[in-house]
């Protein structure tokens, strides 16, 4: 069959503005991930404490003897706390083979090959981590106080503690953002979904127990900077004006948070590339 030369021809095709590509790339990300009902049950099971709490907000509003579960500033902390498993799942099952997939296909020498840059390729993937964390902390949380002034009737519990809203949007960013990227890091590290798992998981306890030991040494908590998990639940409870629950400067903490999210960004930028370099 005989090859006839066309010659060159204009794109016809719908041309976007630059700096748009990370939404194709997120929704590719969010519309794999839905599709895998395992995951949609683990999303469901994630909200199980959301319900579990607004019931009992329900019964605080209408029932005098059950005054002792109303709701506080700390109920909300607490929420963050107890949905930190949930986030470790959600971040293993969603972040994992983000990076690491295209990787061990070789894609992303074609992911960089179009009009698509660095940046906006790591932004893409971690907006879809950050999506199914948000859904499974900042989105309930914030429901769940809309759900208590509408048991009450009243704005009352939200003037009095104004400073929720902003320190449940604010801790959660920060809980999402620090799970996201550092999985997204390590994801870029490796080519097997599998072992980036076993190093974040690996990190998040080997971390804790350097902690726990150097604790039982001392007596103390003022070494609580060498765990991630605890850098993170010092930062939440000064933002929710909570005591401190390690002696640990907060701002130590948040340093060290701070330096977990500049490392992370940092692997990112130099693991995503179209060419792998081999010294």
């Amino acid at each position: 069959m005989p090859i006839h030369y066309h010659g060159y021809a204009r794109y016809a095709g719908t041309r976007r503005p630059p700096g748009q590509a990370w939404a194709v790339i997120a929704g590719a990300g969010l519309r794999n991930m839905l599709s895998a009902r395992p995951f949609l049950f683990v999303l469901l099971f994630a909200w199980l404490q959301f319900f579990v709490r607004g019931v009992m907000f329900y019964l605080a509003a209408n029932v005098p003897q059950a005054d002792v579960i109303a709701p506080s500033p700390a109920t909300f902390r607490d929420f963050f706390d107890q949905q930190g498993f949930f986030v470790f799942v959600v971040a293993v099952y969603a972040g994992t083979g983000l990076i690491a997939n295209d990787r061990r296909a070789n894609a992303l020498q074609i992911y960089l090959s179009k009009p698509l840059t660095r940046v906006e390729y790591i932004a893409g993937k971690l907006a879809v981590v950050m999506v199914f964390l948000a859904l499974v902390t900042w989105v309930p949380a914030v429901l769940l106080l809309v759900l208590q002034t509408m048991f009450t009737g009243s704005l009352s519990f939200v003037r009095e503690h104004a400073f929720l809203i902003p320190a449940i949007t604010l801790f959660g960013f920060l809980q999402v953002l620090l799970a996201s990227i550092t999985v997204l890091a390590l994801s870029s590290l490796s080519t097997s979904a599998r072992y980036v798992g076993m190093l974040f998981a690996g990190a998040l306890i080997f971390s804790e127990a350097v902690f726990q030991t150097l604790r039982g040494v001392t007596g103390g908590t003022g070494l609580s900077w060498v765990s991630f998990s605890a850098n993170l639940a010092q930062v939440g409870d000064v933002i929710f004006r909570i005591e401190p629950r390690y002696d640990t400067p907060w701002g130590v903490s948040l340093a060290a948070v701070a330096a977990i999210i500049a490392v992370s960004a940092w692997v990112l930028v130099h693991r995503v590339r179209g060419v792998e370099v081999v010294t």
